[in-house]
């Protein structure tokens, strides 16, 4: 690997990505050809250690985490420089994007100046251990619970939906902690679990686009030490809500940039197959182009310092419809491609049946954008 090309002014988006597509230029990470979820999980190691010791994945963290410092738009830009070129898939940089903010807020901070490096650079993966059978969009009704004993919590319960959980070596786990009179909002607490401990069993789970990207996870009666929480007893719904808005800010940039990059493929396939640029094209361009205008002013709200909520419900509602309208144009103008061969597009058109459903469904999405940014109230 050769030397970054450091910019004058690191700190400086447009010279920031300047100098880093010419690193990138230098230097090949490319992927090989396992392309299975292993294979995938294995590149996105080697791209986030090579990128950590360069330097650009260190930028837009800060610095008492392991980081070098400025806006977290640098992130962004690193993010959709490697995504949009192909060299790490989305999914496992959007637990990066959403899982070390959260450790950086929450953890005590000699904690997470030992862990989120250890993220940053590749060498661990984490999961999110949220949604459970019975508590999915409403997660204030989760179940998995803590009990305390002498200075360790016992857990014991079952998260489901856990993406690359069998990959992982801790999880941000959600728990519920407080007695009958507590109201759920107040009663669930995180901690922050290695997931080699005893009594945590992991059951990968695969979906019908034929990946085993989601894990059912058991926890019986598993001890963590009580310096593992994060924030305090029934902090655990504030860091959830602090949590999500990173799933549709930061982290969307990289998803944008793949779909850019698939959009430009399905363009590439249309014209070799001597078809016309058409109308379906051209919505899911508008539909696609909307959502990086409104991901955008995303990046800047949270560059300027803003903290993000109930508004990043709309970037959740413009990715979901744009990701669906993308593949919906692949089916209707390459005819067979995705019912009959067994292609890339047949996965990632089956993915995308899910946008409307994984991180938060459509419908309550709309429900929060009506009631929290509208003021039309619950009816």
């Amino acid at each position: 690997m050769t030397a970054p090309h450091q910019p004058h002014e690191p700190h400086e988006p447009e010279a920031f990505r300047t100098a880093l597509r010419a690193w990138l230029d230098e230097n090949d990470l490319s992927p090989g050809d396992d392309h299975s979820l292993q294979g995938q999980m294995a590149q996105f190691a080697r791209v986030q250690r090579a990128l950590y010791d360069a330097g650009w994945s260190r930028y837009g963290w800060p610095e008492h985490a392991g980081g070098l410092g400025g806006p977290p738009i640098l992130r962004a830009i690193v993010g959709e420089e490697v995504v949009g070129r192909r060299l790490a898939e989305p999914g496992p940089y959007s637990m990066l994007e959403v899982l070390a903010p959260t450790m950086i807020d929450y953890a005590p901070t000699d904690l997470a100046a030992e862990m989120v490096p250890r993220l940053l650079s590749g060498e661990e993966q984490w999961c999110q251990g949220f949604s459970e059978p019975g508590s999915g969009s409403d997660l204030a009704s989760l179940t998995t619970r803590a009990v305390r004993d002498g200075d360790r919590w016992i857990i014991n319960g079952q998260k489901v939906w856990t993406s690359f959980a069998q990959y992982s070596h801790r999880c941000i786990l959600l728990t519920r902690t407080g007695d009958a009179d507590t109201p759920n909002h107040e009663a669930i607490t995180a901690f922050f679990v290695d997931t080699d401990t005893p009594g945590i069993t992991v059951r990968p789970l695969q979906t019908m686009h034929g990946v085993d990207e989601f894990c059912e996870v058991y926890f019986d009666d598993v001890a963590v030490e009580s310096t593992r929480m994060l924030g305090r007893p029934g902090d655990g719904w504030q860091l959830a809500m602090d949590l999500l808005p990173f799933e549709r800010s930061t982290c969307f940039w990289q998803r944008i940039a793949y779909l850019y990059s698939r959009f430009d493929a399905l363009i590439g396939e249309v014209k070799a197959d001597g078809q016309a640029v058409d109308a379906d094209l051209g919505a899911a361009y508008l539909a696609l182009h909307t959502l990086r205008c409104r991901s955008r002013a995303t990046q800047h709200r949270l560059a300027e310092g803003h903290r993000l909520g109930a508004d990043t419900s709309i970037d959740k509602v413009l990715l979901a419809g744009a990701e669906q309208q993308l593949y919906d144009a692949a089916r209707n103008l390459m005819p067979g491609t995705i019912e009959l061969e067994d292609t890339d597009w047949r996965t990632e058109y089956l993915y995308s049946r899910a946008a409307t459903i994984y991180g938060g469904t459509a419908e309550v999405q709309r429900n929060i954008i009506a009631r929290r940014l509208l003021d039309l109230g619950k009816e």
